[in-house]
């Protein structure tokens, strides 16, 4: 899904992938801001795991994700695909029933995905 977002120009980039997981740490686990995200990632072995970065590496800093989600994401909806695969991979493997995803209205365009995956 993040092929093309790939640059084959200019110096090495930040993978779009690590991007995207960071942003699933964030939503994930309630983490308000993306600073504090990157804090949590930091230092936490299981998301440096999960974002593929060894303890030597340093992590993006947390502004590289509001610049790239401007040159790379506004105005795509590559976040609700991406979203919509996870659920429906969590449902197809059994660690969830559709029943059990619930609607959390402080959440507006998350509600607005799940509605979507849920109505089928």
């Amino acid at each position: 899904m993040v092929e093309g977002l790939y640059s084959p120009n200019g110096a090495e980039s930040i993978d779009p992938v690590v991007l995207i997981k960071l942003n699933i740490i964030q939503y994930t686990f309630g983490i308000r801001s993306m600073r504090q995200t990157i804090k949590e990632v930091e230092v936490n072995c299981a998301y440096r795991w999960y974002i593929g970065y060894s303890f030597s590496e340093k992590i993006p800093h947390f502004s590289t994700f509001s610049k790239n989600y401007t040159r790379r994401f506004e105005g795509t909806d590559l976040f609700e695909r991406i979203f919509g695969r996870v659920v429906d991979e969590i449902i197809k493997h059994g660690f969830i029933e559709e029943e059990t995803v619930f609607i959390d209205g402080t959440h507006i365009w998350l509600t607005q995905i799940t509605i979507g995956i849920v109505k089928r």
